[in-house]
């Protein structure tokens, strides 16, 4: 039930550059991707770039323009099997927010050239948060139908 308390305003931070044009260009997850893409973030979020030369990786999340808001059921490509969507990295979602975690090479201004996207060229840049293995990586991880999936 969605009150006055509810009401969410995103705002575009950037646009996100890549040679992917269309869904079929892009990698299934952008962690197989050795392409150099580049974020270019608004000049009135500048400042909120201070230090981000002294990280690694970072969490990119970013809004997927192409994806059907209607679905609730995916077939992932790594078993053919229909699951629900909140089970599945399927990009159609009620609410298309991706998630790519990329290693930073280089800033240039408002640019941060990475490695490791599989968004589309011209997707909406949302936030951008640093990755850190000791806080975002948590051992023992599961999806259960991954265990009787086929391999990709």
């Amino acid at each position: 039930m969605m009150t006055d308390n509810s009401r969410m305003d995103l705002v575009p931070i950037g646009l996100i550059h890549t040679p992917y044009r269309s869904r079929k260009d892009a990698p299934h997850q952008g962690r197989d991707s050795q392409e150099i893409c580049e974020i270019e973030l608004f000049s009135e979020y500048a400042h909120g770039l201070l230090d981000i030369e002294r990280c690694t990786h970072l969490i990119v999340l970013y809004w997927l323009h192409l994806a059907d808001r209607c679905c609730l059921i995916a077939r992932p490509p790594r078993d053919g099997k229909e699951h629900g969507v909140f089970v599945t990295r399927s990009p159609n979602r009620p609410n298309p927010i991706a998630l790519d975690i990329v290693e930073l090479l280089e800033v240039d201004g408002l640019r941060l050239k990475v490695r490791g996207m599989d968004a589309l060229d011209g997707s909406t840049l949302l936030d951008i948060k640093p990755y850190s293995s000791g806080t975002d990586n948590i051992e023992g991880t599961r999806i259960g139908w991954h265990e009787y999936a086929r391999p990709s």
